[in-house]
């Protein structure tokens, strides 16, 4: 398929809906294990009737349409049907509270809204009231009262001309707001078509006949996005689980090959249900996937699962699995291995590798990690056991994806190769600019912050990276993150936290220390550790054997409440809003430099 022949994304639908036709295509699972099933041609036909509904209220091109809904195919139909008339699909997070809804309605001011439920319905309705906004019509999913409903419309009559180009938008997707108030990323069709077409060479290239994607998230995060279009490209099968409850149990039955979410996901898979790496592993034994797409956290907690059970080992199994991780880690790093040593490696493959992939379903390809730094120590552990495990990187702005290795030539302490519609260059301060067709078009009704991070076209990302000699980038910080001590040192408070959040016993880490003598840090404990202090400090004291002078940590304090999205302190996608930590422990931080 040319992408480059294509003007907007509903004809790369289209196109693929005359190929596939009558084949299954979407799929939701009912409460009772059953499948509503919709073909692309339902699915066809569905997003004619509800465009040709949306053009009787008044929809044209560039108006934008609120949706906000669980995962379900009502997503997808509908997202098609904002896109084949014109207009720009506003996805909203099912989280969002009141007053996040009313700064978006207030901020694009949407013609309309599709959305899934009366309960979010209830709180979209309230903030509406409260900053006297008007929607001009209103769609559901499921019944409400005198609200038209998805199902009844039977608008055949097609007026419906979409005439939309590849530098026309597509959608606006809001930023988490980790400095302050979200911004509205505008993303163009052609620069999801640029992402998408590169995104679906490198599935393309695992060698996975007939995909199946499993996916419980609405379609508001910029990656879940592109990612349905991937799938269209693919020609996938989809299949939706309406919750994380309902997740490991509707594995099962999807049986994917690719399980896709952000890091809202694997957060609250851990936080919700404290054994679920015990069941989701027991569940991707029997779901087979192909792909795993994770979150650091997801492989921090696999490889301290992983390398605790082996330490519990009888001797012959510790002995020769810490052999398969000595030999596997030499070749990974490029190290030759010794004529013996290469006789062992492969009894190892048989003895060792074959039964650790067994215990993730023996279909796996490949682990993709994304939404933060993967430790250098964990991702080679697992390259080294057997279990390919990449990195990737992007932003909301960028459609999202950047870069990502590839499978046949890993380098784990880098984001891999940059997707060929991007070029990419690092400033003199060393900020990683991107420039292409994928680069958003600009930030909604905000010229200024637009101005700010796009200059004579090149995005600047806000991260410091560097890219090698076999043109690998490699993300180094976060530049607006970046602690400045008082003697001038830039130090990177990321990968301390993330060190520390190795440890079972620490679930989350904050660290300060801008402008200041020493560094000090805030921990949030693990609900089955009970606080000791003397252990803290010797994780602590651990952890700093690992980091430079200007690193260590000199002081820290145990603080009750997590880092949560309700209290403000994460994102929607589970950032930390370092800025509202700060101002929040004030008092505790200023006290650690008064003595």
């Amino acid at each position: 398929m040319d992408y480059s022949n294509l003007d907007n994304l509903y004809e790369l639908f289209e196109l693929q809906s005359k190929n596939y036709n009558k084949k299954k295509f979407l799929h939701s699972i009912n409460a009772d294990k059953s499948l509503n099933t919709f073909s692309w041609k339902d699915v066809s036909e569905k997003t004619i009737l509800i465009s040709n509904f949306l053009r009787n209220q008044g929809v044209v091109k560039g108006d934008r349409v609120m949706l906000v809904s669980e995962g379900r195919p009502e997503w997808m139909i509908s997202d098609l049907s904002i896109l084949r008339t014109g207009a720009v699909t506003v996805p909203n997070y099912t989280t969002y509270t009141q007053k996040d809804f009313e700064f978006v309605l207030n901020d694009c001011r949407p013609k309309g809204l599709i959305v899934s439920n009366y309960k979010l319905y209830k709180i979209i309705i309230d903030a509406s009231k409260k900053i006297n906004f008007n929607f001009e019509f209103i769609l559901s999913f499921d019944e409400i009262n005198n609200i038209m409903n998805l199902k009844k419309i039977d608008i055949k009559e097609d007026k419906v001309v979409n005439n939309c180009r590849r530098l026309d938008p597509a959608c606006i997707i809001y930023t988490s707001g980790t400095q302050g108030n979200p911004k509205g990323v505008i993303l163009s069709h052609g620069g999801i078509l640029a992402n998408c077409e590169d995104s679906k060479n490198l599935v393309q290239k695992l060698k996975i006949n007939n995909p199946r994607f499993l996916t419980w998230l609405p379609l508001s995060h910029s990656y879940e996005h592109t990612v349905q279009f991937v799938q269209i490209s693919l020609g996938a099968k989809v299949y939706y689980s309406p919750s994380i409850e309902k997740l490991l149990e509707n594995i099962k039955i999807a049986k994917p090959h690719v399980l896709t979410a952000v890091p809202r996901f694997y957060n609250n898979l851990y936080n919700k249900m404290p054994p679920s790496i015990e069941k989701l592993l027991e569940n991707i034994k029997i779901a087979k996937p192909h792909v795993l797409t994770a979150v650091p956290r997801f492989y921090n907690n696999l490889y301290n699962k992983m390398l605790n059970t082996a330490k519990k080992s009888s001797k012959i199994k510790k002995l020769l699995f810490f052999k398969t991780l000595k030999l596997g880690e030499k070749r990974f790093i490029g190290n030759q291995l010794s004529f013996m040593e290469k006789i062992i490696n492969k009894i190892l493959d048989i003895l060792v590798r074959k039964k650790v992939i067994n215990n993730f379903g023996g279909n796996l390809r490949a682990f993709v990690s994304g939404g933060g730094p993967l430790d250098k120590n964990v991702g080679t552990f697992l390259n080294a056991l057997g279990l390919k495990t990449l990195q990737g990187y992007g932003l909301t702005e960028t459609s999202p994806v950047v870069s990502c290795n590839p499978v046949n030539k890993i380098k784990i302490d880098t984001v891999g190769i940059i997707f060929s519609n991007n070029k990419v260059k690092i400033a003199d301060d060393g900020e990683i600019l991107v420039k292409g067709e994928n680069v958003m078009l600009g930030y909604w009704n905000n010229d200024t912050a637009t101005n700010e991070v796009i200059k004579n076209g090149w995005l600047h990302t806000g991260d410091i990276g560097e890219i090698d000699h076999d043109g690998y980038l490699k993300i180094t910080d976060r530049k607006k993150d970046i602690i400045v001590s008082v003697g001038g040192d830039n130090i990177s408070p990321s990968k301390i936290e993330n060190l520390l959040c190795l440890n079972d016993e620490i679930e989350q880490a904050y660290v300060d220390g801008d402008n200041q003598k020493f560094l000090v840090c805030l921990l949030v404990l693990n609900k089955n550790f009970k606080r000791d202090d003397k252990k803290i400090k010797s994780i602590i004291d651990e952890t700093n054997k690992e980091l430079t002078q200007i690193e260590k940590i000199k002081k820290f304090d145990v603080i009750k409440d997590e880092f949560t999205i309700s209290n403000e302190l994460l994102t929607p996608t589970m950032k930390i809003r370092r800025h509202k930590i700060k101002l929040k422990y004030k008092k505790i931080l200023e006290n650690f430099y008064k003595y």
